[in-house]
C-alpha cells in the first residue's frame, strides 16, 4: 500500500513534492490547517504541519528528519496590514484568515511581548477591523500593499529583528505507526525533491501569473527560506514555544 502524503498547495512547499508521485507516493491536496486532523484520523501518513500543530502532535507523530518550512530574515508571505502603526493597535480589531493559526499566534506573541499592545479582539475578514493578517500565497498576491491599510508588517521580519532568529512555520511529521521502509522512502523523496525542486525554482523562466510574481521574485522568495532544521531553527522553535507558554497560548 502506498503512502498517503499531504500536499499543501503553496509556493513555499512546492519543491518537496517533485519526486513523490514518481516514487509511488499518493498526494492529497490539503490546506495546512487540515493536515494535523488528517494525520490523526488516519487519512494520511505524513505531511507538513503548522508548527503549533506539531507541538500538539508530539507523542503521536515523529519528525521526518529535520524537514521544515522556515524563513530567515523575512517571510514575504505572512503580512499584517494596518490602518495605523502596529504600536497603536491597542483596542483594535484584527481580522484573521481561516487557515493561519501559527501566523496568528506569532502575531499575538509579537504584539504582547515585543510591542506590549493588547488588541480588542480577533475577528473574521467580514467583520469591521482596523488591521488584518494574511498568509501564504494570498499574501504573495497582495505583497505590494492593501488599499486603505498603509502600514505593512512582515511577521517573519518582525520576529527576526526582535530575536535574531529564523522562524519555523511548519515541520514535516509522520504517524508513529509508519513502517521503517516507508519512512526511509519518504525521507529520501524529500531529500531528492528539495535538491531538484529548489533548483527548478531557481531556474524558472515563466512568471507566476496567479501570484503576480516574476521569476526573479520567485527566486528571492525561495532564497529567503530554509527547509531543514538547524541549530538556529531549533533555538527559534524552543523560544517560540516558551513564549506561547508564557502567554497561555499553548493550548
Amino acid at each position: 500500500m502506498s503512502l498517503n502524503v499531504a500536499r499543501t498547495p503553496f509556493l513555499n512547499a512546492e519543491a518537496f513534492y517533485v519526486d513523490m508521485e514518481r516514487r509511488g507516493l499518493s498526494l492529497l491536496d490539503i490546506l495546512p490547517g487540515g493536515v494535523a486532523a488528517a494525520i490523526k484520523n488516519g487519512e494520511i501518513d505524513a505531511g507538513p504541519v503548522p508548527l503549533v500543530d506539531a507541538f500538539r502532535l508530539e507523542g503521536e507523530t515523529k519528525p521526518v528528519s529535520g524537514f521544515c518550512i522556515s524563513t530567515t530574515e523575512k517571510a514575504m508571505s505572512v503580512l499584517l496590514y494596518s490602518q495605523k502603526p502596529i504600536e497603536e493597535l491597542a483596542g483594535a480589531n484584527i481580522a484573521l484568515p481561516d487557515d493561519a493559526e501559527t501566523s496568528h499566534k506569532l502575531l499575538q506573541v509579537l504584539l504582547s511581548l515585543k510591542y506590549e499592545v493588547e488588541p480588542h479582539g480577533y475577528v473574521t475578514m467580514n467583520d469591521p477591523h482596523e488591521a488584518f493578517l494574511i498568509a501564504d500565497d494570498p499574501a504573495l498576491r497582495r505583497r505590494l500593499g492593501a488599499r486603505g491599510f498603509p502600514h505593512r508588517y512582515d511577521l517573519g521580519q518582525e520576529w527576526f529583528q526582535w530575536t535574531g532568529l529564523p522562524f519555523v512555520f511548519s515541520r514535516w511529521v509522520a504517524r508513529n505507526d509508519i513502517g521503517d521502509a516507508d519512512f526511509l522512502l519518504l525521507e529520501d523523496t524529500l531529500y531528492v525533491g528539495l535538491e531538484e525542486g529548489v533548483e527548478n525554482l531557481f531556474h524558472e523562466s515563466d512568471p507566476r501569473d496567479k501570484l503576480l510574481m516574476l521569476p526573479k521574485e520567485v527566486v528571492e522568495y525561495i532564497q529567503g527560506h530554509r527547509f531543514f532544521v538547524g541549530l538556529s531553527e531549533r533555538k527559534a522553535i524552543q523560544l517560540f514555544q516558551s513564549h506561547l507558554k508564557q502567554l497561555n497560548l499553548d493550548g
